[in-house]
């Protein structure tokens, strides 16, 4: 442990103590390892680390092999805008089945994560968006990893193939329906500033449509860089 580190030993000791713990430091590798009283007892091992990092979560993955309970613990960042604060590594440490223990700079000792909290459920919504804009997209246009240009969504796939069709001339939401079932709300909505209405249930192609008949040649082709448009579903 680094000398900063051991400053963290002593409180994370006591609070495995009143547990009910026999704690002792620097046992196999291990930042810390306690006991319970049990025959076979229950194995803890906590590793310390100034803050919370991916590399502290590395140290307990390799320990998890040999323990019963991983406790991960650091010191609080002083405003409080640290890892331990961040939704998404404490996720990782329930799914992990890691506990965490915040330390203050008074040394006291904060409970964040117990290691028998339950892992996060299955988001059912968000699982059945992600399977239906899988299955509704046409090929597969984007390229992973893209962070510049604008996602090829099956919704501005749709909306390219109502572009296509009123390039020719104005027309109902009804007449567009075949390629895109939601052809009405999506006129209406006009996410992209492609279309407008001419008179009551009748639209037609603006110039920024044309323009992105131009930049689109094809539905289901890359995007070139553009900046991303906000609101439009899936995108």
């Amino acid at each position: 442990m680094a000398e900063l580190e051991t400053s963290l030993y002593r409180p994370i000791k006591r609070f495995l103590e009143g547990l009910g713990y026999e704690v002792k430091g620097e046992i196999g590798g291990c930042d810390l390892l306690a006991l319970s009283g049990d025959a076979p007892p229950v194995v803890v091992v906590c590793e310390l680390k100034l803050s919370f990092n991916l590399e502290l979560v590395l140290q307990g993955v390799d320990r998890a092999a040999a323990a019963d309970e991983v406790w991960l613990a650091a010191s609080l960042s002083k405003r409080g805008k640290g890892r331990e604060s961040d939704a998404r590594f404490r996720q990782l440490c329930r799914r992990l089945g890691f506990g965490l223990l915040g330390v203050g700079s008074d040394g006291a000792v904060h409970l964040l994560l117990s290691p028998a909290a339950p892992p996060p459920r299955r988001d059912p919504r968000r699982r059945s968006r992600l399977v239906d804009e899988h299955r509704r997209r046409r090929g597969d246009p984007a390229i992973g990893g893209s962070t510049k240009a604008p996602v090829m969504t099956a919704y501005r796939q749709d909306a390219l193939a109502c572009a296509r069709l009123l390039a020719n001339g104005p027309l109902r939401p009804r007449d567009l329906t075949l390629i895109a079932p939601k052809a009405a709300m999506m006129l209406r909505r006009n996410v992209y500033g492609w279309f407008e209405r001419t008179t009551r249930g009748v639209y037609a192609l603006t110039p920024e449509g044309h323009a992105a008949l131009l930049r689109w040649p094809l539905a289901d082709e890359p995007a070139v860089d553009e900046p991303p448009v906000d609101g439009a579903p899936g995108d």
